[in-house]
């Protein structure tokens, strides 16, 4: 059986005394699109976290493509507090910065836009290209690094042609709409050549035609650059579109997993995101 693009297993986050993921295990294959979704405050954003080096779990690990990335168990003072429910903790502990990760070929965007206010956007993509730069000080200062910075360039404006904003290249970030922005994220993603894109509500703020129009980018740019990706998302319409797989958690804790159809008609689901009667 081929290994897993990404793994996790027993994935939990404390923070003190309250446990926002809870012995979270899930896993994506090759070229999915999966998304996870879940209530407001359910621990979405905190598992991608996890993923990207932004938290280290508390407990639980973290494997892509079987490689061992993410992983820690109790310890000191969170041994007394620890109040996940899985208790065969990892012996190994293993540390990555989300800039390490990212260059193992995840990237991500975030829920709130982060780009680079002050830069244009030809600019906000050739930084993220420069993940991958071979030069160094002396040879940037020397301008021995030319052909590279060159290929970047060009490599720049071919994400921005894929994008739609070819043309906006030397406009500033901010001055740019909403959805365009968003746009631009995405770009500044792929310009760090990932295998598995995280997308943190890449559709949040937008209207029903700008959504409809993300879904079909986010399907085409997975095509073109052959990519697995892993969304977080409110909208429905949208990962019901989209996903080939959806897990839902609910206060940190996973509830439902399948194809769109299943986890539609799932109870649990249902219960969570519409409550339920108490009498």
């Amino acid at each position: 059986m081929a290994e897993h693009v990404l793994e996790l297993k027993h994935i939990t986050m404390q923070f003190g005394g309250v446990v926002a993921v809870d012995d979270l295990s899930m896993h994506i294959d090759q070229g999915e699109i999966v998304a996870l979704i879940g209530p407001n405050g359910a621990g979405k954003t905190t598992a991608f976290n996890c993923v990207t080096g932004v938290y280290t779990p508390t407990s639980g690990q973290v494997l892509y493509h079987g490689r061992l990335i993410v992983s820690n168990r109790p310890e000191g003072r969170m041994k007394t507090l620890y109040a996940g429910s899985q208790k065969d903790h990892p012996a190994e502990v293993v540390v990555n910065t989300p800039d390490r990760i990212t260059k193992l070929g995840l990237a991500r965007t975030f829920q709130n836009i982060r780009l680079f206010k002050t830069q244009t956007v030809f600019e906000n993509v050739l930084i993220a290209t420069h993940l991958h730069r071979t030069s160094n000080l002396l040879t940037a200062t020397l301008r021995l690094n030319w052909r590279e910075e060159r290929e970047m360039r060009e490599e720049v404006l071919n994400l921005l042609e894929v994008v739609g904003l070819k043309d906006a290249r030397d406009e500033l970030a901010t001055s740019l709409p909403y959805g365009k922005q968003r746009r631009l994220e995405i770009a500044r993603a792929l310009a760090t050549r990932p295998k598995l894109l995280l997308l943190d509500e890449p559709a949040a703020g937008m209207n029903p035609q700008e959504t409809d129009s993300l879904a079909l980018f986010i399907k085409q740019i997975k095509d073109r650059f052959a990519l697995t990706v892993f969304l977080i998302e409110h909208h429905m319409d949208l990962v019901m579109d989209i996903s080939d797989r959806i897990y839902v958690i609910d206060f940190g804790r996973l509830i439902a997993h399948g194809a769109p159809h299943e986890v539609q008609d799932d109870p649990d689901v249902i219960n969570a995101y519409l409550g339920v009667d108490e009498e």
